[in-house]
């Protein structure tokens, strides 16, 4: 079962500890512990949030469950993020680990995603189509000029 989703402080104002801003691609961002998150991991959060948003999602970013969660209509979409590394296949493994332990929903209008920049895009794509689109995973890239490219399932 999904942790509830946090609350989101109005753009421009600093969050409280158990909000998470929302609605500004300078806001901060927090890991699955409730950490700040830094450096890239945090551009692509953002970017991806942004980029849901202005395709009428409404975006929340969870708690020690996934990096975003995000509804339109009866779909659902829980992501896993990555930022730029040196090592982007193994933070790639580990992120579709992270991802799979957390599938629990079998409703097909749920689906979950990896969102990884550029860099990392390969390492996403080493999960064969056919698993991805059988476990309804899709890969989101982040560009380095902060472009979301949805490269399927």
């Amino acid at each position: 079962m999904p942790m509830p989703l946090l609350a989101c402080a109005p753009p421009g104002r600093d969050p409280a500890p158990s909000v998470v801003a929302c609605g500004s691609p300078a806001r901060a961002s927090l890991d699955e512990y409730g950490r700040r998150m830094r450096g890239d991991e945090a551009r692509v959060v953002d970017v991806f949030c942004a980029w849901l948003e202005s395709q009428g999602w409404s975006v929340r970013r969870e708690e020690l469950w996934v990096d975003v969660a995000a509804g339109r209509g009866g779909d659902m979409l829980y992501a896993e993020a990555k930022g730029r590394t040196s090592e982007p296949g193994l933070d790639v493994d580990t992120l579709y680990g992270q991802l799979l332990r957390r599938m629990t929903d079998d409703n097909a209008r749920v689906r979950y995603a990896v969102v990884v920049p550029t860099q990392a895009t390969r390492a996403a794509l080493r999960v064969p189509a056919k698993v991805r689109q059988n476990l309804r995973i899709d890969i989101y890239e982040v560009t380095d000029d902060d472009t979301v490219r949805h490269i399927g399932p």
